[in-house]
């Protein structure tokens, strides 16, 4: 059986390898005449003037020009600048002055404030003054006091320093400390 299995497919193998050749050696046949010679390529005569062509004439009516933009966005809200106005920076001190402004503590001057006491100690020293109205207040160092701004830069148990900024005639910037003393003991 298995050699009847071996000669079927060795006759297979055999005949798919002469196949190919039979058809090679079929259209290979040497009383085949050779194909005939190209017919040579007639040359082009010289160009002839063409006859001038009538223009063509369309039914359609021309229109006239339009205008390239015929849209007005001069009265248009611009979509990208935004809803709300940015406030100006300046304004925020301007504010803060407004809230010193209303409090009693700013509305003297430095010198019209009276030293009544001063407690230093390991901690943060403190002192107390009593405004022209008759008011207390408790000051801590960097503290504002005063009409002009003035900070309180330093607290003894001699008294109380206070430094106010301000300009003078000619635009520079001066500083003046004024010294809050506590009364002499009678």
């Amino acid at each position: 059986m298995i050699k009847k299995l071996l000669l079927k497919n060795s006759l297979y193998l055999l005949m798919l390898a002469i196949t190919p050749l039979s058809g090679y050696l079929a259209g290979c046949k040497k009383d085949a005449p050779p194909p005939p010679p190209a017919a040579p390529v007639a040359a082009k005569p010289a160009a002839v003037p063409a006859k001038p062509v009538q223009k063509p004439v369309s039914s359609v009516v021309s229109l006239p020009s339009v205008p390239v933009n015929q849209f007005d966005f001069s009265k248009k809200k611009d979509p990208f600048k935004p809803y709300v106005a940015a406030k100006p920076v300046e304004s925020l001190p301007t504010q803060k002055q407004k809230i010193r402004e209303g409090l009693p503590i700013h509305q003297y001057d430095v010198s019209q404030f009276k030293l009544i006491g001063v407690v230093t100690g390991a901690g943060e020293s403190k002192a107390m003054v009593v405004a022209p109205n008759g008011k207390g207040y408790v000051l801590k160092t960097g503290m504002s006091i005063g009409k002009n701004d003035g900070k309180v830069t330093s607290i003894t148990s001699a008294g109380v320093a206070v430094t106010e900024q301000f300009k003078d005639d000619n635009g520079k910037v001066r500083r003046e400390v004024i010294k809050i003393a506590l009364p002499r003991k009678q």
